[in-house]
């Protein structure tokens, strides 16, 4: 039974480590757009297509990263990406040039793609398979928990008057402790791959497509909202707080994790997506709805919106930990880092085409019509999980 153990010292570290990486990144994610606007003057469009850089270059990267960490020993690449993430915050704190922001932030986006797919990919290589569902979960939970209090803290001090520095000196010092935590994670002894054949399947994990598709129509409507939902808030005329929007949101994340991952264990992984994306269609036809209702019911729609976040949280919450899964079962033990990188690729795409859309349609329109349009995308993922994803995986499961 020693073997089952899902609590040890390593993963207690993991867990700390992923939760002070997610700290820094989640806690500047809401006061980016401010930044740049703030700073140089930038428009919806270009805040846009400049913070997507960041995305494309973390998506360039997974599918090497995944390949270098089936190939060679995966914690000496997991903390060299762990520093130069943590690296970069200083980099901000020095970049006084749109473009040299620019240059920093690509190369912090590499960093986040290797270290993510790597803490992934080390997380279940410590934790016994009987658990994964679970174990996976609560990994997940730490990057929840930052969630909730990154962008709280992160918009409090920006509306308390804080500089741009402090909160990236604060970004610094979170990921420094992480970094320190990582280091203590014992992994277990992998022999080097020597003359691993390359091929496509090294990089992508084919059999993940169609899942990969559904998970990025998803993804779209998530990026526009992590970056873009206080800025919704007041186009619209929301004036509470909206750093506890991620509170709530967090919260239902962390909620779901309750019962989410000891499902996906029981095997009813494609029942527990499906159950998941029904939750979300509904949440961001509810938060479009927002910009129409708050004229005539500022009250009522304050409270949706709060609402929605905490739903929106137990849906996304619900369908992580079963599509992180998913890709690993459909791969051979050889190709975890493979799969973990094809599950991260697909919702980084999604992610970027999420930001550079939603800011060019609120540029054109209004951040109202880029939710809708998300919400449209997110029946469009139901329809082909239902129909195409959740069949082609059941049909080719290893496990």
């Amino acid at each position: 039974m020693a073997k089952e153990r899902l609590v040890t010292p390593s993963y207690c570290c993991i867990l700390a480590a992923n939760f002070l990486l997610y700290f820094g990144f989640w806690q500047i994610i809401p006061v980016l757009p401010f930044y740049l606007a703030d700073t140089f003057h930038s428009s919806h469009a270009a805040i846009g297509i400049i913070l997507s850089c960041y995305t494309v270059s973390a998506l360039c990267i997974r599918p090497f990263s995944g390949y270098l960490l089936d190939t060679f020993a995966r914690k000496p690449l997991y903390l060299l990406a762990y520093f130069t993430f943590m690296l970069m915050f200083a980099g901000y704190m020095l970049a006084g040039l749109l473009a040299l922001f620019i240059l920093i932030r690509v190369v912090h986006g590499f960093s986040f793609g290797m270290v993510t797919v790597g803490g992934n990919t080390i997380v279940i290589d410590i934790m016994p398979s009987a658990r994964r569902g679970e174990g996976l979960g609560y990994y997940g939970l730490t990057n929840n928990l930052a969630m909730s209090v990154g962008p709280m803290f992160g918009l409090f001090l920006h509306n308390a008057g804080a500089s741009y520095n402090t909160l990236f000196a604060a970004s610094l010092l979170s990921c420094l402790l992480g970094l320190l935590a990582a280091s203590l994670v014992k992994t277990p002894y992998k022999p080097p791959v020597k003359h691993a054949p390359v091929s496509l399947d090294r990089f992508i994990l084919l059999k993940g497509l169609p899942a990969g598709a559904s998970l990025l129509l998803l993804s779209i409507p998530y990026g526009m909202t992590t970056n873009y939902v206080a800025m919704y808030a007041r186009q619209i005329g929301i004036t509470a707080e909206t750093g506890f929007f991620f509170t709530c949101l967090a919260l239902g994340m962390a909620v779901s994790r309750l019962f989410s991952g000891r499902l996906v264990d029981k095997g009813k992984i494609v029942e527990v997506i499906t159950a998941g994306i029904y939750l979300i269609c509904l949440c961001f036809f509810a938060l479009a709805a927002c910009g129409w209702m708050v004229g005539r019911f500022p009250g009522l729609t304050t409270g949706l919106f709060f609402g929605i976040a905490l739903s929106l949280g137990i849906g996304f919450g619900t369908i992580f930990p079963a599509y992180n899964t998913l890709f690993v079962n459909l791969a051979p033990n050889s190709q975890r880092g493979t799969a973990t990188s094809t599950y991260l690729t697909s919702w980084d795409v999604g992610i970027g085409i999420g930001i550079v859309a939603g800011g060019c349609i609120a540029e054109a329109t209004s951040f109202k019509m880029a939710y809708l349009f998300g919400a449209v995308l997110t029946v469009v993922s139901c329809l082909y999980f239902r129909y195409k994803a959740g069949p082609h995986f059941r049909r080719h499961r290893l496990r």
